[in-house]
């Protein structure tokens, strides 16, 4: 569960890194067709850049790490078995098996 949230995480960093290369693509086009004065555009980089690394750090400030309890209630809600529930099953089964022969 920790690594996928380590991948969601991370998928959501590179796709601001995708967003980012993608837009200065775009400006850069935009200068070269003279729509955009260099200047202009490097501000709009500039700008970009901000908001990317203000975004990622809110978003890695706020992540906190999983606990031990946080685990259990996850898997609590995901109506996980427990490790005593099944050698529970596991004994009765046993049981049942031993009545058969």
């Amino acid at each position: 569960m920790k690594e996928e949230l380590k991948n969601l995480f991370l998928a959501g960093v590179g796709s601001a890194a995708y967003t980012y290369e993608k837009a200065s693509e775009l400006i850069e086009n935009l200068i070269k067709k003279g729509q955009l004065t260099v200047e202009e555009g490097k501000e709009l980089s500039e700008e970009l850049k901000r908001n990317i690394k203000e975004k990622t750090e809110k978003v890695t400030s706020e992540i906190k790490p999983l606990t031990k309890e946080d685990m259990v209630e996850l898997l609590r809600e995901m109506n996980f078995a427990t490790k005593d529930e099944i050698n529970e099953l596991k004994k009765r089964i046993e049981e049942l098996e031993n009545s058969i022969k």
